[in-house]
């Protein structure tokens, strides 16, 4: 980088469960700048899972942090070039980075989904995380065998 690193900017905690994890979300989420949209939608899937979940002790809240938790990547494959030949050689993922990734594939999975409303794709997507199973958390599984199969590569790691 020529310039230092952008500093980073604090994220105002969401109304209803004052979390920064949940904004961080809905940023994700918001299509056009339409956050409150994005809220909206954010919230009706946490009240669907609510009335969907089979565990009574747990809040739809950490639900949803688990499907957060069971998409997140912890090993990843980076292109290198060595010496004429691209390389995919395995690397672990920064804290921030995998958080990132496991809410933009969250969202992308639930968009792709064949439910109604963007809020029941959401709180179904969700769920299906929550208990392993779901497109975002086999895209997580592809990720980590395709770092497995590339293990041989890793002393190119720089």
């Amino acid at each position: 980088m020529r310039k230092r690193a952008a500093k980073k900017r604090p994220l105002l905690p969401d109304p209803r469960f004052n979390d920064q994890l949940v904004t961080r979300f809905v940023n994700n989420l918001m299509w056009d700048g339409k956050k409150s949209t994005a809220f909206k939608v954010f919230y009706d899937a946490i009240d669907i899972i609510e009335s969907k979940k089979q565990d009574a002790e747990k809040p739809s809240l950490e639900i949803w942090k688990d499907a957060l938790t069971n998409v997140m990547p912890h090993v990843e494959v980076r292109s290198r070039r060595v010496g004429g030949a691209t390389f995919q050689i395995p690397m672990q993922i920064r804290p921030d980075r995998k958080i990132s990734m496991a809410m933009k594939w969250l969202i992308l999975y639930a968009r792709r989904r064949n439910e109604k409303s963007m809020a029941q794709r959401l709180a179904s997507e969700c769920l299906a995380a929550a208990k392993e199973e779901g497109a975002a958390v086999k895209k997580r599984m592809d990720t980590h065998k395709m770092a497995e199969a590339n293990k041989a590569f890793s002393h190119f790691r720089f």
